[in-house]
C-alpha cells in the first residue's frame, strides 16, 4: 500500500507522514525534504528556489520525478508532497490543512533556519507567499490544483486536533479502506 500526504504548509505533513511511517513499518519519503536539500546544494533557499521555478519548471520536475519512480517502483510507503496524489494516482491520498495562524505559528516554531520569522504576521505572509507560488507552479507545469480537496481520500483540518487524533483518524480510514 502507498499513502500519499498532501496539504498546506505548517499542517503537519512531515510529523504526520514520519509517525505514520514508523507505525506501519513503511519507507518514508518527502518532496519538501529533497526540495530544501536541492536549494542547499545549489547556495539557495527554498524561497529562492521556488522563485526560480515561477520561470524554471526544473525545480519542481526533478523533485516530482521522485514520486512518479517510486510510485513505479516501490510499494509500503509514505510519500509526503503537495503533488504527490497526482504522481501516485494509486495510492490513498490524504490531505492535511488547518487555520493560517495555527499553520504560520507551527512553522515559526519548527527551528527550520529558512523558516524563522519575526512574528506571526510575518509568518503568515510567507506563508501565503510560498502556497500562491507552489498554486502557480503547479498550475502552470502540471495542470493540477495542489489544494482541491476533491483529490482526496482523506481530508483532515488538523487545526485543533492533536498529533495522537490525527494519526488515529488515518490509521482507521486505512483499515476501512484494507477492508474495501
Amino acid at each position: 500500500m502507498i499513502i500519499t500526504i498532501g496539504g498546506t504548509a505548517g499542517s503537519g505533513k512531515n510529523f504526520v507522514g514520519q509517525e505514520l511511517a514508523k507505525r506501519l513499518n513503511y519507507k518514508f519519503y518527502c518532496i519538501g525534504d529533497i526540495r530544501r536539500d536541492m536549494a542547499v546544494k545549489r547556495g539557495l533557499t527554498l524561497e529562492e528556489l521556488n522563485k526560480i521555478g515561477e520561470k524554471e519548471d526544473w525545480t519542481d520536475r526533478e523533485a516530482d520525478q521522485i514520486s512518479i519512480d517510486k510510485g513505479k517502483t516501490e510499494d509500503n510507503f509514505i510519500m509526503v508532497g503537495r503533488t504527490a496524489f497526482h504522481f501516485i494516482p494509486n495510492s490513498i491520498k490524504i490531505f492535511l490543512d488547518a487555520k493560517l495562524s495555527v499553520r504560520a505559528d507551527r512553522i515559526n516554531r519548527s527551528f527550520r533556519p529558512e523558516e524563522s520569522f519575526k512574528d506571526i504576521n510575518e509568518a503568515m505572509k510567507k506563508v501565503q507567499e510560498r502556497e500562491e507560488s507552489d498554486r502557480m507552479r503547479y498550475k502552470k507545469i502540471y495542470d493540477i490544483t495542489f489544494n482541491d480537496k476533491k483529490n482526496f481520500d482523506l481530508i483532515i483540518d488538523t487545526s485543533t486536533k492533536d498529533r495522537e487524533e490525527i494519526i488515529a483518524e488515518i490509521v482507521d480510514f486505512i483499515k476501512k479502506e484494507k477492508q474495501k
